[in-house]
């Protein structure tokens, strides 16, 4: 079973999907780990509150970039909520391999990216709205 989840990561590190740019993102974040060099960025469009579509750039290990592209499309459809939610053991299943402290923060990084464009878009929008309400 532990091949057929290696074969995965290397699939998706090879073939990635959701690699890209959009023009009119509802968000853009990014995050760094210096301890490897790992480096992570997202963009994303979220209508009503749910994830229609997100992508990603960056540089680094095969984890990082296999864990990237298997979160872009394990999100698309849930709500934001949902996607601030999601833990290292979500991760953990997502990548489907036991992976040691040092090389799962490099799992972790996309997700770190991810939910910090995820929350200040919501931040950004409640500010919005409640400006909308005082106006």
């Amino acid at each position: 079973m532990k091949d057929l989840y290696q074969e995965r990561i290397m699939d998706h590190y090879r073939s990635t999907r959701n690699r890209g740019t959009l023009e009119t993102p509802s968000f853009s974040s990014g995050s760094y780990n210096p301890s490897c060099g790992d480096a992570i960025a997202f963009q994303g469009i979220i209508k009503d509150g749910t994830v229609e579509r997100v992508v990603f750039e960056g540089k680094g290990c095969i984890l990082s970039h296999a864990a990237a592209s298997m979160l872009a499309d394990h999100v698309r459809g849930m709500g934001c909520g949902e996607v601030l939610a999601l833990g290292t053991a979500d991760m953990r299943k997502l990548i489907g391999i036991e992976v040691g402290p040092t090389r799962m923060k490099c799992v972790l990084l996309p997700l770190e990216a991810l939910q910090e464009g995820v929350k200040n878009m919501h931040v950004l929008r409640q500010a919005q709205d409640e400006r909308g309400r005082r106006g």
